[in-house]
């Protein structure tokens, strides 16, 4: 059986959904963006796992086009030695 709508305006929000998060968003997009660039080093660096494998979308919350510049960055800063393309 389902509660009374009068039982469900009691409860507080916070119980009806235990688990809910805010969505998390890019940080390359909306209000205060980072930008993508291949001399930002710490940055990119953020991206890159210990083993020096660019980290997936799923994971970092960036967008697709995002990702792909991202990966570019991050591919043109080992290329000129600014980055290491494996750490040991």
């Amino acid at each position: 059986m389902k509660p009374s709508k009068e039982a469900m305006q009691k409860v507080p929000m916070s119980q009806v959904r235990p688990f809910y998060r805010p969505r998390r968003t890019c940080p390359f997009s909306g209000k205060n963006p980072q930008t993508i660039e291949y001399k930002d080093v710490k940055t990119l660096s953020r991206y890159v796992t210990e083993r020096g494998r660019i980290m997936p979308r799923r994971i970092t919350f960036v967008s697709l086009a995002a990702q792909r510049k991202l990966a570019q960055a991050i591919k043109r800063a080992r290329f000129l030695a600014l980055m290491p393309y494996i750490e040991k």
